[in-house]
């Protein structure tokens, strides 16, 4: 098992007020799955993908990850699986405007301390991977948007984790690149690669292999499927 929550509730404090997010979780993740998590906006969908990602802790309940008990890590051990173990793709793709896509993808490494060299190999592996072998040494204003998610996801890949956490990852995408970009999750999940994205669109989940469905911070449906698209 990858991740397990058990009854994972998550409350905000707005001055005198508690706003509840999450209300009593329950979730299983296997190696190599491939989750769309749905709902309408408040349903705590980024909650929930924050809490996964370990960025945020819950206010109650267990999170394990790949058997540890979330809870009991030290704040340099979150790091360390915050840069190791999850690769994370956002919507507004986060890339350093002024570096090549080259050196965007290297960070993660140059944080793990990598030597050069090999950051330098594995990165340009991560873009080739992608689609993006011929432009190493493009920024990011020379990219489309499209060549800008391909290289979020080649810094999400090149540390060779556990788990991609994607958030709305087609956002601010056309509805032709974002099909590109969920044909490449769909290749890399039948690399072997466990896969988890947050989504509005019901196009962008009929990719995956289950739907986890909230709404008011409780799961609504929990549906399995056997083939994705």
């Amino acid at each position: 098992m990858l991740i397990e929550l058990k009854k994972v509730e998550k409350v905000y404090k707005v001055g005198a007020v508690e706003v509840p997010a999450l209300r009593g979780i329950d979730l299983k993740i296997e190696a190599n799955e491939y989750l769309a998590i749905m709902g309408p906006s408040g349903s705590g969908k980024s909650t929930l993908m924050n809490i996964l990602g370990c960025l945020d802790t819950p206010t109650k309940g267990s999170y394990i990850f790949a058997g540890r008990e979330v809870a009991n890590l030290t704040d340099d051990e979150l790091a360390q699986i915050r840069n190791r173990k999850i690769g994370f793709v956002f919507q507004t793709f986060n890339l350093l405007p002024r570096a090549t896509a080259l050196h965007n993808v290297e960070l993660p490494l140059i944080y793990s301390g990598v030597p050069a060299s090999e950051r330098v190999r594995r990165a340009a592996e991560a873009l080739e991977s992608v689609g993006l072998g011929d432009r190493l040494n493009h920024r990011p204003n020379e990219l489309s948007g499209g060549q800008r998610q391909r290289v979020a996801l080649a810094r999400a890949l090149v540390n060779r984790p556990s788990i991609i956490l994607a958030d709305e990852p087609t956002g601010n995408l056309d509805s032709k690149t974002g099909a590109e970009i969920m044909e490449l999750f769909k290749k890399l999940h039948q690399e072997g690669n466990t896969i988890v994205l947050v989504t509005h669109e019901e196009y962008i989940a009929q990719y995956s292999q289950r739907r986890l469905k909230l709404l008011d911070g409780r799961v609504q449906d929990d549906i399995h499927l056997e083939e994705s698209r």
